[in-house]
């Protein structure tokens, strides 16, 4: 692995995540943060003891990073990718793609550009949740052919939000600054896992709704939609953020050979009458909140090991598209 130098642009929350990651990793060292913010700037310069700059142009002049890890609000994730990238930067970028459509085309615009050029920076998608043992295991079912046909599936994000949530970071509950609200922020893990199990989504019938924090936010905090994919599997979804307290997500597949339940690990029920399979998930200290999982590491070290290659990132912003689309369709249906 020839990159070393990593950045991160916007120390904020999930920052925290990529900074651990960073640690983790021998051989690659953070050398510098991005904020527009100046006390953010001055934080992260005592947190870390690396330089703050307030922009990514004094970054790579100062420090010239390999990779720049994009940690910014939705609306702000599409031009410091760019920036980074005509710098010649790879970047390892948070979900989603961008706020909007138009945002994120731009980025597939400029990967378009660049295809099948030697050296060309590469992009990768945080959808971290694709690393996780269930995951994985789930993906690996599938593909061998063992569950059979795929009768229908069911997905659903029960979890819990507070007024004050919104309050101390107002971009979240606005629609142009975050493009959504449940399903672009919290859901859309388990919709991204959802398509890459079962393939693309051709049809949405749904609805969304701001039920509990409509005197705060301009965006949904609930969701329900039938997902229809490629293949005619359809997939019951719902979301809500009204819960008194965080569930476990779902994802349930009923198959011809089994009933398989991805909640807490996986679990396989075989219809035969074998004993059922149980995978249980990894666990992992860390400093960012329990929900965002134990996998951001894992993501980020595969981006490194794979940087030198020359195929784009297997999870990648045309990728990262699919979701975007989903839920963005999903609000065009229900006229939100």
């Amino acid at each position: 692995m020839g990159v070393s130098r990593a950045a991160i642009i916007g120390w904020g929350d999930v920052a925290i995540i990529h900074r651990e990651a960073i640690e983790c990793i021998d051989g690659v060292d953070l050398v510098g943060v991005v904020d527009t913010d100046p006390a953010q700037r001055e934080l992260a310069t005592e947190m870390l003891g690396v330089p703050a700059f307030a922009s990514i142009d004094e970054l790579v002049d100062a420090v010239a990073p390999d990779v720049v890890h994009v940690t910014t609000p939705h609306h702000q994730h599409i031009s410091p990718t760019l920036e980074s990238m005509a710098r010649g930067v790879h970047v390892i970028q948070e979900k989603p793609l961008a706020a909007s459509i138009e945002d994120g085309q731009r980025l597939l615009d400029a990967m378009d550009r660049q295809a099948g050029v030697e050296g060309a920076p590469k992009v990768g998608i945080c959808f971290q949740n694709r690393y996780n043992v269930s995951s994985q295991e789930m993906r690996r079912l599938l593909d061998s052919g063992e569950l059979g046909a795929i009768n229908g599936a069911y997905a659903s994000v029960v979890w819990t939000r507070t007024a004050d949530y919104y309050r101390v970071k107002p971009w979240r509950g606005s629609r142009e600054q975050s493009g959504g609200g449940l399903l672009i922020n919290q859901a859309i893990h388990t919709l991204d896992l959802v398509q890459w199990f079962l393939g693309d989504v051709v049809d949405i019938a749904g609805h969304v709704a701001t039920n509990k924090f409509g005197d705060v936010i301009e965006v949904e905090d609930t969701a329900e939609m039938l997902l229809t994919h490629e293949s005619g599997v359809k997939t019951s979804f719902y979301a809500t953020l009204t819960a008194p307290q965080h569930r476990p997500v779902e994802i349930e597949l009923d198959c011809e050979n089994a009933y398989v339940v991805l909640k807490n690990g996986l679990s396989v029920h075989w219809k035969d009458g074998r004993p059922a399979e149980v995978f249980e998930e990894r666990k992992a200290p860390s400093g960012g909140r329990a929900y965002w999982g134990v996998s951001h590491e894992l993501l980020i070290r595969d981006f490194y090991d794979r940087v030198d290659e020359a195929d784009p990132f297997w999870i990648s912003p045309a990728e990262a598209m699919k979701t975007l689309k989903i839920l963005k369709k999903t609000y065009q249906v229900s006229g939100f």
